[in-house]
C-alpha cells in the first residue's frame, strides 16, 4: 500500500526532476506510448512510426531516441492518467503546437491500418486534456487520415 501512494507522488511530480525541454521530451513521447498501447497491440510499425516522429520533431539522434522511448516506457508504466503528461505539454506548448501533437498522435493510430476504439478514446481525451475543441480533433483526425492513405 505505501508503494501505491509512493508511486502517486512520484509519477504526478514526475517533471520535476527534468528541464522544460526534457520534460516536453518524455510527455509527447510519453503520450505516443499511451496511444501505440492503447489497443493491447503494439506494433513494430507503431514502433517505428514513433522511432521516425520523435527523431524528426524532436532533432535527437537514434541513440537519444531510444533512450527517450525506454525512459518513456517506464514513466507511463508508472502513470495513473495522462494528464500529468498533459498538463506538462499544456504548460509550455502553443495551441498550433498541440494540435500538431494530436495531428501526429492520428497518423500513429492510422500507421498499422487499424483504427481501434480504444485508440480513439485515448485521443478523444488526449484533446481534451489538451483543451482543443472537438472540431480540431476531428479536422487533425481527417487530416492524417488522408495522409496516412496516401
Amino acid at each position: 500500500m505505501l508503494d501505491f501512494f509512493k508511486n502517486i507522488i512520484t509519477t504526478e511530480n514526475f517533471a520535476e526532476n527534468y528541464d522544460s525541454q526534457k520534460q516536453l521530451q518524455l510527455a509527447t513521447c510519453a503520450l505516443f506510448i499511451e496511444v501505440a498501447n492503447a489497443d493491447d497491440d503494439f506494433s513494430k510499425v507503431e514502433n517505428e512510426f514513433i522511432k521516425k516522429i520523435i527523431k524528426e520533431k524532436l532533432g535527437l539522434e537514434d541513440g537519444l531516441v531510444n533512450e527517450l522511448l525506454e525512459e518513456s516506457r517506464l514513466k507511463t508504466e508508472k502513470s495513473i492518467s495522462l494528464y500529468e503528461f498533459t498538463k506538462t505539454i499544456n504548460q509550455f506548448f502553443n495551441k498550433k503546437e498541440k494540435i500538431e501533437i494530436v495531428k501526429n498522435l492520428w497518423k500513429l493510430v492510422f500507421s498499422d491500418g487499424v483504427m481501434d476504439k480504444y485508440e480513439e478514446h485515448f485521443m478523444r481525451t488526449i484533446s481534451n486534456n489538451l483543451h482543443l475543441p472537438h472540431s480540431e480533433m476531428i479536422a487533425t483526425k481527417l487530416e492524417a487520415k488522408e495522409e496516412a492513405k496516401n
